[in-house]
Formats: structure tokens, C-alpha cells, sequence
């Protein structure tokens, strides 16, 4: 029997089991179970302190002076030209305001690019692990996904995997990079084969930049400031990580206006239009001067060290987060083979939660099996306390239950 749009969907993100029932998401899985046992939840990447005082004020601003109605399709001007004037300064991109579309959040523009260009059995690439949207949509479309591994320590793309993964079939190239899960940042030569790699299919890239601005010991460097891929290439980025405003869902996709226009006739039936009030306050985050985004890179790379040496004084491996919001944790030195068993008792054994990094990638990574992913966008107090509980893992019963 062929499958309904949603049970794709559910399959492509690993959420049908094979009995046909739908299964919570692992963020979801987690998130209730630190609820129900009141450990800390670094499960799931959202701060828990907010932002800017100016990007809040400048909301509740909108809300009190009647920005509270449908806004313009493309978004609010002034988010716009905030955006057009971020890209130019940050990376000397010029763009004019038919290049720009602002969305529900980055993963409402994954999923209207994704749907606008992909059709049944089109070959889509993206790089394991890989943030589980991704696997979602292009099941929806009907379209293949088609993973590159990305491997311990430094999680950079292979570009030999890369090429022999693309087919006449290949539609499309996601690039996410600043990286969730891993938090690597993509070299500028793996950037420029990547963009060969699409060339020689004529597959569109799309990528995927919501940690462009939490960089810590690498420079994020954007596609779309090589010309060679500039009319082949979908940008998205979002102010949700960069604000620590995840719950606004205000995002944006830059491309060629035809590109834009294309999009938007799918985007439109989606959400139509979003976030009015947020939008202008968002406007007022991108102009924000250097400092801000200084002291931004600057106070989560003290709470990545916080979280990073707390994983490591309780046994972890761990692998160094170049960027983003999560560190990456191998539980093999602990004994433990399977990081989903432990991430589902480590909130009984020390009152922490974290999630298996085999959620973003396909259960024959077994190279993944025994690491997991912990998010350290918490104010430094959690950071601390949830290093000091697991240092009792050491003391823990970490063999897996009968």
C-alpha cells in the first residue's frame, strides 16, 4: 500500500516504527523525561537566559504601536534592509531587496525550497549527521536522501565521498556549516569543491547558516561569497540562535529574485506571513553594533569550556565544538556502547539529559552508536551544576539494563 505524505514524512525522520505507530521525537523523548525527573535539560538547543535587551524592547515596542497585523508577503521592510545591510557588512555580500524572503524561521525556509525545486525520486545530498528536518521534507517531496558521512575528530566533508555520492539524479546540495550537530566549520577549499561538485550535476546548493554568527575558533565563511555560486545557490540563516529568541521562529532565505519569487509561491500557502512585531525587533539585532556580537562569541565559548571540561572530568571523550551550540560526548570510554540506552538513565543516574547523536544520522553509523550530543546555551550556574552531577557517572552502574 502506498504510503500517505505524513507517514513519509515520519519515515524520513525515523519516526514510524515498523508497526505503523508514530514515535515523539528524541527532543521531544527527553524534554518530557527531564520534566518528569527535574534534571537539567541539555537535551534540546534552546537558551535558557534571554536576549538582547534592546532586540526585547524593540518588540514589545511593535506590540504596543499596532505592529501586531499581517505584514508585507516578503517581510517587514525594515527587517529587509537590516539583512541586506548585515550581509554587506559581515561578508562585503551585496544584495537588493528582491533578493530576500523572510520566513517562519529557518526550517519554514528549508522546507519551501526543498518543496519548490525537489520531485519524486530526485537524489538529495546532505552530510551526516545531519539535523533531522532535512530527512523530513525530502520525504514529503518524495525525493532520496542521499548521506555524507562526516567522521571523528574533525567532521569535515570527504570530498571523494561527496562526489561519488551525486548522480544524474542529484537535485540538490544542503550545506550546514556552521554544523548542528557536530559544531565544525567547513574549510573554504571544501567549499569550493562542493560548489565544483554541484556544478558538474547542476544540482542546486541550499545552505543552512544558523550558527553563523556563534563561530569560536574557526571564521565562517558563507557560499555566497564566491561568485561561482552565486545563480545556483539558496542561503538561509535565522535570528533565533544568534538572539537567543528560538521561540520567535524569524528567518530568512537570500538567493536571485527569480529564486525568490520561486520560493515564495510555495512559502505563501504556508505560513503566508509571520512574527510582525518580531520582525522590526530582529531588524534592530542585525544592527547591533560589533561589541554585541563580540561579547556574543565570547560568553558561549566560556559556557562551551564550562560544559567541555565538566564531559571530560566525568570520562567523555570529547570532541572540540568549533561553533554552535552543543559539544559532542563518546561514552565508550565509560564502558558504554549504546548512547541511547544512556541517554534515556542518565537522567536517573545524575540528573542530566542529553540526546544520542545517533538521532541525526542512519542506524549503519555505527561509528556514532556510543556518542552523544550536549547543548551548553545555558547560563553558566546550569553549566556548572551539570558538570558537578556528572562527575558521578564515574560511581554510576553504567552497564546496560536486562
Amino acid at each position: 500500500m502506498e504510503q500517505a505524505p505524513w507517514q513519509r514524512t515520519a519515515q524520513g525522520a525515523g519516526l514510524l516504527g515498523a508497526d505503523g505507530r508514530l514515535a515523539p521525537t528524541i527532543f521531544a523523548e527527553m524534554t518530557a523525561l527531564a520534566t518528569k525527573t527535574g534534571a537539567l535539560n541539555l537535551g534540546q538547543g534552546f537558551p535558557d537566559e534571554d536576549g538582547p535587551r534592546a532586540v526585547l524592547d524593540a518588540a514589545k515596542h511593535a506590540i504596543d504601536h499596532g505592529r501586531n497585523q499581517y505584514g508585507p508577503a516578503r517581510g517587514a521592510q525594515e527587517l529587509i534592509d537590516a539583512i541586506i545591510e548585515h550581509q554587506r557588512r559581515f561578508y562585503g555580500i551585496g544584495l537588493g531587496r528582491g533578493d530576500v524572503l523572510a520566513t517562519a524561521g529557518a526550517t519554514e525556509a528549508l522546507a519551501a525550497t526543498m518543496l519548490a525545486y525537489l520531485n519524486p525520486g530526485d537524489e538529495v545530498v546532505v552530510f551526516e549527521p545531519y539535523y533531522d528536518a532535512y530527512a523530513a521534507v525530502a520525504a514529503l517531496a518524495g525525493a532520496v536522501l542521499v548521506p555524507v558521512p562526516l567522521a571523528a575528530p574533525d567532521f569535515e566533508p570527504d570530498i571523494d565521498r561527496l562526489q561519488r555520492a551525486t548522480s544524474p539524479r542529484t537535485r540538490m546540495i544542503i550545506v550546514n556549516s556552521p554544523h548542528n550537530p557536530t559544531g565544525s566549520v567547513f574549510s573554504e577549499e571544501t567549499m569550493r569543491h562542493i560548489i565544483r561538485v554541484a556544478e558538474r550535476r547542476d544540482a542546486i546548493i541550499v545552505t543552512d547558516e544558523v550558527y553563523e554568527h556563534l563561530v569560536y575558533d574557526e571564521q565562517h565563511v558563507p557560499l555566497a561569497s564566491f561568485d561561482a555560486a552565486r545563480e545556483r545557490l539558496v542561503s538561509i540563516s535565522s535570528a533565533g540562535k544568534t538572539f537567543s529568541v528560538t521561540g520567535w521562529k524569524i528567518g530568512w532565505i537570500m538567493s536571485t529574485p527569480e529564486r525568490i519569487a520561486q520560493i515564495s509561491a510555495v512559502k505563501q500557502y504556508m505560513t503566508f506571513v509571520n512574527g510582525a512585531p518580531f520582525q522590526p525587533a530582529v531588524a534592530v539585532g542585525l544592527r547591533l553594533g560589533d561589541e554585541h556580537f563580540d561579547t556574543i562569541v565570547a560568553s558561549f565559548a566560556r559556557k562551551r569550556d564550562i560544559l567541555t571540561r565538566g564531559l571530560r572530568k566525568a570520562g567523555f571523550t570529547v570532541h572540540e565544538a568549533n561553533a554552535g551550540y552543543f559539544v559532542l560526548a563518546d561514552a565508550a570510554p565509560l564502558g558504554v556502547e549504546d548512547a541511547a540506552e544512556l541517554s534515556r538513565r542518565l537522567p536517573e543516574l545524575v540528573g542530566v539529559v542529553g540526546v544520542p547523536l545517533s538521532a541525526f544520522a542512519r542506524p549503519s553509523r555505527r561509528d556514532l552508536r556510543s556518542t552523544m550530543r550536549f547543548a551548553f546555551c545555558k547560563s553558566d550556574d546550569t553549566l556548572h551544576e551539570a558538570a558537578a552531577r556528572l562527575a558521578g557517572l564515574k560511581d554510576a552502574a553504567l552497564q546496560p539494563t536486562a
